[in-house]
């Protein structure tokens, strides 16, 4: 069925040049004869995507910009991609019912529409979790952490045991005030949480089990943390002592039970899609022997914003997710005005592909090559519209500072493949000379 429908869409390619009524209206016809295999198609668009995916992608920006069978659109073209996430009225989040699992029974707000509830949360978490915290408590705290778990190493490193997931569990506890009683245990917990809320399109039972077991150990961690931090204060400007401050002063919704559910939606996303974009931007770097030099010699020069841009180029090739996943609320055509303009059903469940967005020759000039020079609007690795990532600003430090005292070691080279356990890495071992 997948090679049926690729040959099918490299001839209709090679034939036409140009897309046109024909064309769209060709594979619309190819389509429909092959609509009782639609659900086989999917699943090997995703199992071919999963390893291979730019081509896949490529031909679908160029043939099918969306690709709708049954309740299911792919996305694939960066104008497409950003009209999707900005209306999110018609194209909704779904996480809602998994997050209340997840907290034990109330929404966080990733798994909020927008509503004032949805308002009034991100208002809280953004005065205590700060930008301007960034240059004077982040940056330094993460650089030095990271530079003493390399410094402790021989000639070896596990870049995802030993320092990806290790520096951002520590920045939990430092900068957020909640120490972990184990830093590998709140990896795996927030590991298997993330995995259940974003990537379990299946609603495997198993992971279903894990995924609560994890988020109850969890909730009494915290529980634990904030009882603790009201019976025995202590005078450190955190984020659990702002959150604290904010309930003294009578704010709604700064209970003990909310502030642990929005430290607790914070945190999951925190250590594993902190660490999975650390290890495959090293990876990516690694088979690039000349832009590995680039990002080496920024980091020995202390030149961070230069090296920065080395490693979200070198993670746009394998970024954290192919794309994010809404639900449309109401009948929408998208693309309107456009030769591939499609009516968008209430109900059908929309893959916004962010990954392709980054590589739409209509916007990103020489896609299939690495460039530190893209303007930052070309970005899509922490998402666009009103479910932006929250941590897009501490992570766009923490990643390229978790690698920086990797990149300054000398002698840097692959010490094996990147493996991963699930959509996560579990290892990337490096050697230094």
């Amino acid at each position: 069925m997948f090679e049926h429908f690729k040959n099918t869409l490299q001839r209709i390619d090679a034939e036409c040049g140009e897309v046109t009524h024909e064309v769209l209206n060709t594979v619309d016809r190819e389509l429909v004869q092959v609509q009782d295999e639609a659900m086989s198609f999917l699943d090997g668009l995703k199992a071919q995507a999963v390893q291979h995916p730019e081509p896949i992608f490529a031909l679908l920006r160029r043939i099918k910009p969306i690709l709708l069978i049954k309740n299911f659109a792919l996305v694939t073209r960066f104008d497409d991609v950003q009209e999707v996430l900005a209306r999110d009225d018609v194209f909704q989040v779904l996480y809602g019912e998994k997050m209340r699992v997840v907290t034990g029974g109330q929404d966080f707000f990733l798994g909020m529409q927008n509503s004032p509830e949805y308002t009034r949360d991100v208002s809280h978490m953004r005065s205590v979790v700060r930008r301007e915290d960034i240059p004077g408590k982040i940056v330094p705290f993460v650089q030095k952490t990271a530079s003493n778990v390399v410094a402790g190493v021989g000639s070896q490193l596990d870049v995802v045991k030993q320092l990806s997931q290790t520096v951002p569990a520590r920045l939990i506890g430092d900068y957020f005030g909640c120490t972990p009683t184990s830093e590998a245990e709140l990896a795996q917990w927030a590991t298997v949480i993330f995995q259940y809320l974003f990537t379990d399109l299946d609603n495997d039972p198993a992971l279903g089990k894990a995924a609560a077991d994890a988020a109850a150990k969890t909730r009494s961690w915290l529980d634990k943390t904030i009882a603790e931090r009201k019976a025995r204060p202590f005078a450190k400007d955190d984020v659990l002592a702002r959150c604290l401050a904010l309930q003294s002063a009578g704010l709604p919704a700064m209970d003990d039970v909310s502030i642990r559910n929005n430290l607790l939606g914070l945190l999951v996303g925190a250590i594993p899609t902190t660490s999975k974009c650390s290890a495959q931007a090293l990876d990516q770097l690694l088979d690039r022997p000349e832009q590995l030099k680039g990002a080496q010699s920024a980091a020995a020069s202390d030149d961070d914003p230069l090296m920065a841009k080395y490693v979200f180029e070198a993670l746009r090739f394998n970024p954290n997710n192919p794309g994010v996943f809404r639900s449309t609320a109401e009948d929408y055509l998208l693309a309107k005005g456009s030769l591939h303009a499609t009516l968008i059903r209430k109900g059908t469940f929309v893959v916004a592909l962010t990954q392709s967005a980054m590589f739409d020759e209509r916007m990103i000039e020489q896609p299939n090559d690495f460039h530190i020079d893209r303007p930052a609007y070309l970005d899509m690795h922490f998402g666009y519209g009103l479910h932006t990532c929250f941590g897009q600003y501490i992570n766009r430090v923490q990643i390229p500072g978790i690698l920086k005292p990797v990149l300054r070691r000398p002698g840097l080279h692959r010490g094996g493949a990147l493996q991963y356990s699930g959509p996560f890495p579990s290892s990337l071992l490096v050697s230094f000379d």
